[in-house]
């Protein structure tokens, strides 16, 4: 979901979809089968920071998608607050990660009821910088959030950026990021996916197979297209050459709410990022006192391994599955990752004493019986002489 500057002047912000339901759920709702997992928690108590080009205020107030759990942030380019969404992206990945489920089996988030908290580091075309990025870092983590998923990336690493990720991390927030671009061939590692601690989410498609452009596909994505109506997408890049890829997830076709109102239809690896990210909440609802480190492993150890040698290139460590993250149990010692005491085993007891007075007393046993034999034998012999 991008624009250029020229388009925007042109023609104006994204229009809301006409497309205001849907006949059947979207395949990557039947694959993750999140509802299924739902009955131990559905993301209450848990702040998903989206950073991107904002989340439409509407989305949070009357019937929207996100009613009563929309936290608008700042917008750190441009005037206003994060509560407007001029390219429709940011509001397309806040349904994706707690859309509330609609009446009409449409779309739903993976955390329905997780609070979204919206903070802008884009332009109006959707682009950023790596200092805009480190700000939206450093503010999901000062609002609060356990978790923030990353819309757009960037192609070179920076100090600040890295600083911020570190910061992020320290403060308990676990950041999700799309391991490639959106609709663009990958060319190489981007950031915030390349710094350690972030969960790199590459993209698959319908098949199970990585979406072209990923690491291993073989292939070169085509620009991504978004849809307000019911046509498709198109192709969806993901991670290039050189990038680290964590866990992979459905990035193709995907549906949800976009700005206004209605659905769209995208593709690209920040969605998948995104369901990563709900996925996630899903968890920290059922253990708050997680780690983002805990949270990742826990969604790293859980996934749809490939068959391959780990982490395999396309897909990392797997595919994301929603239901064995949230079910799965944890060793049966104590809670996972607790700190256990150490226990004191005392030294075996000195047992050289006893076993010198055992060897004493029997000698002098032995000596006793000795000489009383000794004793026996010769009043024997001076009765026989005497007789």
């Amino acid at each position: 979901m991008s624009q250029t500057l020229p388009d925007v002047r042109e023609n104006g912000c994204r229009k809301p979809s006409v497309r205001a339901t849907v006949d059947r759920a979207p395949w990557a709702q039947v694959y993750l089968r999140p509802e299924s997992a739902w009955s131990l928690g559905r993301g209450a108590g848990v702040t998903v920071a989206v950073l991107g080009s904002g989340v439409d205020a509407s989305a949070g107030t009357g019937a929207g998608v996100l009613a009563g759990r929309l936290r608008t942030g700042p917008r750190l380019h441009g005037q206003g607050d994060a509560g407007r969404d001029c390219v429709g992206h940011g509001t397309f990945l806040a349904g994706l990660v707690a859309g509330r489920r609609t009446p009409d089996n449409g779309p739903a988030g993976i955390a329905p009821e997780a609070t979204v908290l919206a903070v802008a580091v884009t332009d109006d075309a959707g682009t950023t910088t790596p200092d805009l990025l480190a700000q939206g870092i450093r503010a999901a983590a000062d609002g609060g959030a356990r978790v923030a998923v990353v819309g757009v990336p960037v192609p070179a690493p920076s100090q600040a950026l890295a600083d911020a990720v570190e910061y992020a991390t320290a403060k308990g927030l676990l950041l999700v990021a799309p391991a490639g671009p959106d609709g663009q061939p990958g060319r190489g590692a981007v950031f915030p996916a390349g710094y350690p601690g972030v969960l790199a989410v590459a993209s698959i498609g319908p098949g199970g197979a990585p979406s072209p452009g990923d690491p291993g596909s073989g292939g070169a994505a085509g620009g991504s297209a978004v849809s307000g109506g019911s046509g498709g997408s198109g192709g969806a890049a993901g991670a290039g050459p050189g990038a680290r890829v964590d866990l992979a997830a459905p990035g193709e076709g995907l549906q949800a709410a976009g700005p206004g109102g209605g659905y769209f239809t995208a593709s690209g690896p920040s969605g998948a990022a995104a369901l990563v990210a709900g996925t996630a909440a899903l968890l920290l609802s059922r253990e708050p006192g997680w780690t983002p480190a805990q949270v990742a492993e826990r969604l790293k150890s859980t996934a749809y391994r490939p068959g391959s040698s780990l982490p395999d290139p396309a897909v990392g460590w797997g595919t994301l599955d929603v239901v064995a993250a949230v079910t799965a149990q944890p060793p049966a010692t104590a809670a996972p990752w607790a700190v256990v005491e150490p226990v004191t085993v005392p030294p075996p007891a000195d047992r050289t004493a006893p076993a010198r007075a055992s060897t004493v007393a029997g000698a002098s046993a032995a000596l006793v019986a000795v000489v009383a034999l000794a004793a026996a034998v010769a009043r024997a012999g001076r009765r026989r002489s005497a007789s």
